[in-house]
């Protein structure tokens, strides 16, 4: 048998060892997981069981992300997340993608970094709420000081938008994907706290799930 002091001994899950934010009271401060780097043309997620980074497959094209992407940590995509979408029956399963913008190339996936929420995609895959919380590196010599998804150049939103719209394609197969509604900083919070409310729900039994 262990005690909780010996678990913390070890490398704490990335989804559910991990608190969602380091300041309670900066609810718009996340704590991110990163999946994939800009420069990654393989698609890397976490594997849910053991918490290591794995490959989900190949990129058949060279689509790769234009920014940082991961998940926030204590978050899921339940019915809270499907109640905020109007055209979704359901919600992905899986924890709260995330995109988060840095000056400086970060060329390393699995890794942890605080990241401010500005803003969000709400992105309908097959009928299913699969929404991308976009943020900037707090911090950041360039995107630092950006509070709304109003202070990113438009370019930047339309690039994640058609990231998302065609890294699924493969010929000769039907996507059925939308990302046409962009939202600012109070609906991504809302997001944020309704797929944490979705984690209490569905992971609150798990005893490992401790705050960082």
């Amino acid at each position: 048998m262990y005690n909780r002091g010996q678990f913390n001994r070890w490398r704490r899950h990335p989804w559910h060892g991990l608190s969602t934010r380091d300041d309670p009271a900066r609810a718009e401060i996340v704590k991110t997981y990163i999946e994939l780097t800009p420069s990654d043309l393989v698609k890397y997620e976490i594997d849910k069981h053991s918490g290591f980074l794995m490959v989900d497959r190949p990129q058949r094209t060279n689509a790769s992300p234009p920014a940082l992407y991961g998940f926030i940590p204590q978050t899921y995509c339940g019915k809270n997340v499907a109640a905020l979408c109007a055209e979704a029956a359901a919600a992905d399963g899986d924890p709260l993608d995330i995109c988060v913008l840095s000056e400086r190339l970060i060329t390393r996936a699995d890794i942890l970094l605080n990241a401010r929420v500005v803003g969000g995609i709400q992105m309908i895959d097959g009928g299913e709420a699969d929404d991308k919380i976009i943020a900037v590196l707090d911090g950041d010599n360039i995107w630092g000081d950006a509070l709304d998804i109003s202070d990113l150049p438009p370019i930047k939103v339309e690039r994640l938008q058609h990231y998302f719209k065609t890294y699924k394609m493969v010929p000769g197969q039907d996507i059925d994907i939308r990302v046409d509604h962009v939202y600012g900083r109070d609906q991504a919070l809302r997001v944020v706290a309704a797929a944490e409310q979705d984690y209490r729900e569905q992971f609150g039994h798990l005893h490992g799930a401790a705050d960082d």
